[in-house]
């Protein structure tokens, strides 16, 4: 029942795509102050769209229609300005004219102070109304920002200026160029990057955990180099659409500090950003970053950057001299937006410091305890149960024998039975240790996990009290065991195909489907031979003659030649049993 973990490598966990501020909801109040859409791109020059007013005087109480018009658009966003102080709070409130394409938005501690979209639907003109305050300045004006895609946007486009009657003449005030992040110079990277140092020279996380970039486009590598007071990062992959790594104080995603190499037009681009809780990660300035440089080739990409160890005055960014558990990921990108990531981040084992001694170290994208959960119940249900219930079924004239007082087929099927209820309730208790709770994002799983926990404990229970051998209830026991058993495999069975997609074990690839198809298919398989062999056997037996002594010669040849025959089905069945949990348990170790 793997619960999913919150890791701050998620950098890019639960992706809005994002149309003004990363909302297509149009829910942007982070921008309220610059307009600036946090998408990491410049804003365009000479707007296309108008802002129009329908009259150029007003008074307090007044409503003043605005109309924002131009060719199609997404997304946008209107304020209402002292036209003498553009960069200050927004002035008076809007009403709503269509509901449906705008909607209310608070700025400022000001509800309905500015105006945005609801949805990212074209649209080509969007009208409001604007209800001036009793205390309005003299002169207003109007912005708007207005988004055509997520890399095309104008920022801050002016309406004429607005004033009251008696108000003096409007002088213009200096001009004040609207917040742009142009991006820095970047460079081309001239050679692949290399492990050689790590562990030496340089601190190193990559995975799998013996390979380097220089040789294999799928290795994905993060590298940290000391230089006095400044750190230069290597980071290497084999996404088409981004990698990103992340610097967490914990194992849980929120309060971190990211940076994501971006896959665009060609190029790359190299981006600082923060983590709020599990949401779109802000992209913040390039103030921290020096010398970045990228590179593009056979599928992989590479980018570099340098940054100061300590940053006085810079927000979101970490010192670099302290223990962080480091996240790696990677995922999808179109036009500069960035998707939810394809796989669950690479998490290291422990903190590091990655300007102390350098080290070589791994990571994981799976924390242990879930890695444990799972491979406790691949056991479990995959093949101490799988065995426990063929040999209960098939192989007790095979097993008759007693043992420690016993027939020995129960023996063995009890103890299977024992320990699968066993690894059952200590993987239960797992990814609950791990999430310190019930995990609301991991779907019907842990549902379908409490219900086979219960089956399981319950089972042991009921054959404690089952009936003597002739009692006239031992049928009904019999029947309530196994249809109780039953349904446990088969909502194992369920809870397994689940739980290999949860983020928190997610295995990779679509080959897991079909092992796991093809393991059931094998028990089914083994299940329908031993119940074929067993119809035929009992036709074989059948009154051949009417002598005592033929039947029993014939059932005893009979039955002996069925006893081989069952051992070795068992044998092959449980090779392959076995081949298939072991596929499975190299799987997750892995992760």
């Amino acid at each position: 029942m793997a619960a999913p973990g919150r890791t701050a490598g998620a950098l890019l966990l639960l992706l809005r795509l994002s149309l003004v501020a990363g909302y297509p909801s149009g829910r942007v109040t982070e921008s309220c102050g610059d307009m600036v859409p946090r998408h990491g791109h410049a804003p365009r020059p000479d707007p296309v769209h108008r802002v129009a007013v329908a009259r150029t005087t007003f008074m307090p109480g007044d409503q003043i229609e605005v109309t924002v018009s131009g060719p199609e658009f997404k997304g946008f966003l209107i304020e209402a300005r002292d036209a003498e102080d553009l960069s200050g709070a927004p002035v008076g409130s809007f009403t709503l004219i269509d509901s449906q394409e705008s909607q209310l938005l608070t700025c400022g501690d000001k509800q309905g102070s500015a105006v945005s979209h609801t949805s990212a639907h074209k649209k080509t003109e969007v009208r409001v109304y604007w209800d001036a305050p009793g205390s309005a300045p003299n002169h207003v004006q109007f912005l708007a920002t207005v988004l055509e895609k997520y890399k095309s946007y104008w920022v801050r486009i002016p309406s004429p200026v607005i004033s009251q009657p008696k108000a003096p003449p409007f002088s213009t005030p200096g001009t004040t160029p609207a917040p742009s992040p142009a991006s820095p110079a970047v460079s081309r990277l001239t050679k692949t990057f290399s492990t050689s140092g790590c562990g030496s020279r340089k601190f190193c996380v990559r995975s799998p955990s013996a390979c380097d970039p220089a040789k294999e486009a799928a290795c994905l590598f993060l590298s940290f180099t000391r230089d006095g007071q400044s750190v230069t990062v290597e980071m290497s992959g084999p996404s088409k659409g981004y990698l990103s790594f992340a610097l967490s104080h914990d194992r849980w995603m929120g309060d971190d500090d990211a940076y994501l190499c971006i896959h665009e037009d060609q190029t790359l681009s190299i981006r600082p950003a923060h983590l709020t809780g599990r949401s779109h990660p802000a992209l913040d300035s390039w103030d921290a970053l020096e010398d970045m440089a990228w590179r593009l080739e056979d599928g992989g990409m590479q980018c570099s950057f340098r940054r100061n160890i300590t940053l006085p005055g810079i927000e979101n960014r970490f010192d670099l001299n302290t223990s962080y558990y480091i996240f790696l990921a990677t995922g999808a990108a179109k036009d500069g937006r960035i998707y939810r990531h394809s796989q669950q981040p690479l998490i290291t084992y422990e903190k590091h410091d990655v300007t102390g001694d350098p080290q070589d170290v791994g990571a994981s994208r799976a924390p242990p305890l879930l890695r444990a959960h799972g491979a406790l119940m691949l056991v479990s249900w995959m093949t101490t149960v799988s065995v426990g219930v063929i040999v209960a079924r098939f192989f007790k004239p095979v097993l008759s024998r007693p043992f420690f007082g016993e027939a020995a087929w129960f023996q063995v099927h009890r103890a299977l039975m024992l320990i699968t209820s066993s690894l059952t309730c200590i993987a239960f208790v797992l990814p609950f240790i791990y999430r310190g709770g019930w995990s609301s994002r991991a779907g019907y799983h842990p549902y379908l996990g409490c219900m086979v926990l219960v089956l399981a404990v319950l089972q042991p229970l009921l054959a404690a009290m089952r009936p003597p051998l002739h009692d006239p209830r031992r049928h009904l026991f019999n029947w309530t065991h196994w249809g109780m058993g039953t349904a446990a495999r088969i909502v194992a069975v369920a809870a397994m195909f689940l739980g290999m997609d949860l983020p928190g074990l997610a295995l990779p690839g679509p080959w897991k489907t079909y092992v796991m198809l093809g393991f059931v298919a094998w028990h089914v398989g083994a299940e329908i031979v031993l119940e074929v062999h067993a119809y035929r056997l009992s036709r074989k037996v059948e009154i051949l003659d009417d002598t005592r002594i033929q039947i029993m010669q014939t059932f005893t040849m009979a039955e002996a030649e069925g006893h081989g025959f069952k051992k070795a089905v068992l044998a092959v069945y449980v090779c392959g049993n076995v081949t298939f949990l072991v596929i499975f348990l190299s799987a997750v170790s892995r992760l």
